[in-house]
């Protein structure tokens, strides 16, 4: 079985979004979950945050940057073209109650797995409060989405080219400080802000949740190729999280695991450019 792209648009340089149709996975989707696909029977297998979901329209959307030589060749593909696999939802969802006052902090295309976080918080009842950043205001993603279903939004650029000048964990550490009770910060994005975050938010009163990106192989914790250290205990990302209390994850280990293979990604990323440049593939 082969699933459908039906929509396919880029969303800031090199970050594109695309709308598949999966209605099985669309129908038992959750908040914080993700899917791995393959785009033929030739290619690698890679882990992708559901961005949204629709069950009733059967659609399921992602969003991601070209990086390595599978993301640069599936940004290659438009509406109308089909994906070899198209697996999930897995991982646990995350964990969305009512607990009060949310704080939800998107860094770069964490911005994505963030949003379907946004509304799910809000339609629980929660009040919630979203800070999403990125290099420079080209970069920034969801915007418009995020207004409508965050209580309040705010922006942080690197360069200052839109929002506050600076860091998420800056307005973050803003409003720990400030009168506001904050029962739950959620910090999704790349592993050394979500360290940083972490460390910011610690010694408030609050609980620290972050979603963990490893290497992934299987997505069921058959390989456990995405094994992290939580509480000094060995995790399966991807069936104990990607969800997990921040004070309590290894982020040392967890990205020197994430640079294992640098060498071999970056070698198969050439070597897909070379062929992409010679009209080889």
């Amino acid at each position: 079985m082969s699933y459908k792209i039906l929509k396919k648009e880029e969303v800031a340089p090199a970050v594109h979004r695309m709308e598949i149709n999966a209605p099985d996975v669309a129908k038992a989707a959750k908040a914080g979950q993700f899917i791995i696909l393959r785009i033929d029977e030739k290619g690698e297998r890679i882990p992708l945050t559901i961005a949204d979901f629709n069950p009733e329209t059967g659609t399921v959307a992602v969003i991601f940057q070209e990086m390595g030589k599978t993301t640069k060749q599936l940004a290659t593909l438009s509406a109308g073209g089909f994906i070899e696999d198209f697996v999930g939802p897995l991982g646990t969802p995350s964990d969305v109650r009512k607990v009060g006052t949310v704080i939800l902090v998107g860094g770069g295309v964490g911005v994505a797995p963030i949003y379907p976080q946004a509304k799910a918080y809000t339609a629980a009842g929660n009040k919630v409060i979203s800070i999403i950043g990125a290099r420079n205001k080209e970069l920034l993603l969801l915007e418009k989405e995020m207004r409508e279903v965050c209580s309040e939004l705010y922006i942080a650029t690197d360069d200052g080219s839109k929002g506050h000048h600076g860091f998420v964990t800056d307005i973050m550490k803003e409003i720990l400080d400030s009168d506001e009770k904050v029962d739950r910060v959620v910090i999704v994005g790349p592993p050394i802000m979500m360290k940083v975050g972490a460390g910011v938010a610690a010694p408030y009163d609050v609980e620290i949740l972050v979603s963990l990106n490893t290497i992934m192989v299987d997505g069921t914790g058959m390989c456990g190729g995405c094994r992290v250290t939580v509480d000094g205990e060995t995790k399966f990302t991807c069936v104990d999280g990607p969800e997990f209390d921040a004070r309590k994850v290894d982020f040392v280990e967890l990205m020197n695991r994430l640079s294992m293979y640098r060498e071999e990604e970056t070698a198969a990323k050439e070597k897909y450019e070379h062929k992409c440049k010679c009209g080889l593939h």
